[in-house]
């Protein structure tokens, strides 16, 4: 009978067993907290060494995570933080919360999952248990990470213990957070599956067991592909109803959201960014094609929302020339640079490709403000947020609103203005007709 199982069941339900996070982001941090805040000896794994220094100092960089909190697992011992693999053997459980970008040329890079996982073989023992969380194509807890942990000799469901569970952290979420969003898990065998979930039982709420963790994977991926096909639909009918006229797409959307049944809301934009939503069906298209089948719809999807940034740039240069000036001299000011509203993460947001697209076009003047990202380095310029004064309108030519923080007192903002460009539809609560003249709304049909 194989002891380990049992060994490690009992750790658990005991809180005895010591838990290990690799990668301590979005997904990794918040993770670690819950588990030191339950009772588990927790070991942070970031080879970032001024995240595990900022952490080991009792200072927090996520967002999601209260302050104290961080704080308060770090005076107590319970959560230590680290910049290396040293003691990886002596945890019990370890998650894999690592980036999966993708390549130049849209090709997955697992690089840092395949990192991850060499550095734990290194000092894997027998009754560990390995979970990856990182978004990622089918088969590669099975055809990537399990290979690397067996060449040690050691049996996935015998010895060591493997699953996919995928994060489902939503930024800026006041709602749902790591303890109370149910999560999926599928393990390599029955055993596998068994553990991860009880382990993730200990600090989440509902645990979803899956046949395998292909199944596994690829939900993650619907979940994102989901949002990208829907956000894609309505970006592109936004656009024809700028090229018919006469029609606002955001109305016809709340419209359609009056159908209590068969339909969910989405809304146009600038493009989309974050992590998953972006990445997840070129990690998709990427797998398919080696299976000799092409994702025509999902990539059409995709291509859609990454031309989005294009689009408003169109709606920016349309406006410049307009004004009588050069377009080296027009002022452009851009407000919200985060990939969604009151979050402080930039990564992959439309904001930041839009600025980019601007200043290859000959817009030397851009300034931009943002309450949650106080810094920002693109295009080969290093800039700073702004201050969002009454002088600083008037003295822009053009204020594009890429992203709609709920601090912008968007009446203030467009008083204040000569052009505003909303791409969010930020100012839907503006009724007054002359300042809403001087507005010009991605999707709303109008031609000025």
């Amino acid at each position: 009978m194989n002891e380990y199982p049992s060994a490690l069941e009992a750790k658990l339900r005991s809180k005895t067993a010591r838990i290990g996070i690799v990668g301590l982001g979005y997904v990794g941090l918040p993770l670690g907290v819950e588990f030191a805040m339950k009772g588990f000896q927790t070991v942070g794994i970031d080879l970032d060494k001024r995240k595990a220094d900022s952490l080991i100092s009792g200072k927090n960089y996520i967002q999601d995570i209260r302050d104290e909190d961080v704080a308060s697992v770090i005076k107590s011992g319970m959560f230590r933080a680290q910049a290396d693999y040293a003691g990886s053997g002596e945890l019990d459980v370890i998650y894999i919360c690592v980036p999966t970008p993708f390549t130049d040329n849209k090709e997955p890079d697992i690089s840092f999952i395949r990192s991850a996982a060499e550095s734990i073989a290194k000092n894997l023992r027998n009754g560990q248990l390995i979970i990856l969380k990182s978004t990622t194509y089918p088969n590669t807890t099975e055809g990537l990470v399990q290979p690397i942990l067996e060449a040690t000799g050691k049996k996935v469901g015998k010895d060591i213990f493997l699953a996919f569970s995928p994060e489902r952290i939503d930024p800026g979420n006041q709602k749902f957070n790591t303890a109370n969003t149910p999560i999926v898990v599928g393990g390599v065998s029955a055993d596998c599956t068994k553990l991860a979930v009880l382990v993730n039982e200990q600090v989440i709420a509902k645990v979803i067991p899956v046949s395998s963790p292909k199944v596994a994977e690829m939900e993650k991926l619907l979940e994102n592909i989901f949002r990208s096909v829907n956000i894609a639909l309505v970006n592109e009918l936004a656009k024809l109803c700028d090229r018919m006229g006469g029609i606002n797409m955001w109305e016809v959307v709340e419209a359609a959201a009056t159908k209590p049944f068969g339909f969910m809301p989405f809304y146009p934009g600038p493009g989309i960014g974050g992590h998953c939503i972006l990445i997840d069906p070129f990690y998709l298209s990427w797998l398919a094609r080696a299976h000799d089948f092409e994702t025509n719809f999902i990539t059409l999807a995709a291509e859609t929302n990454e031309s989005m940034p294009f689009y408003v740039r169109d709606m920016v240069i349309h406006e410049v020339a307009h004004l009588p000036k050069s377009i080296t001299d027009v002022k452009v000011l851009v407000l919200g640079v985060a990939f969604k509203r009151d979050v402080d993460d930039t990564r992959h947001s439309p904001a930041l490709k839009v600025v980019e697209l601007l200043v290859k076009d000959g817009l030397d003047h851009i300034a931009y403000n943002d309450p949650f990202v106080p810094k920002l380095a693109i295009a080969g310029k290093n800039l700073s947020s702004t201050e969002l004064s009454e002088k600083e309108l008037k003295s822009s030519d053009i204020v594009v609103i890429t992203t709609d923080h709920s601090q912008y007192d968007y009446e203030f903002i467009v008083k204040n203005s000569a052009v505003v460009i909303d791409t969010r539809n930020a100012t839907k609560k503006i009724t007054d007709e002359t300042l809403r003249k001087k507005i010009i709304l991605l999707g709303a049909g109008e031609h000025k």
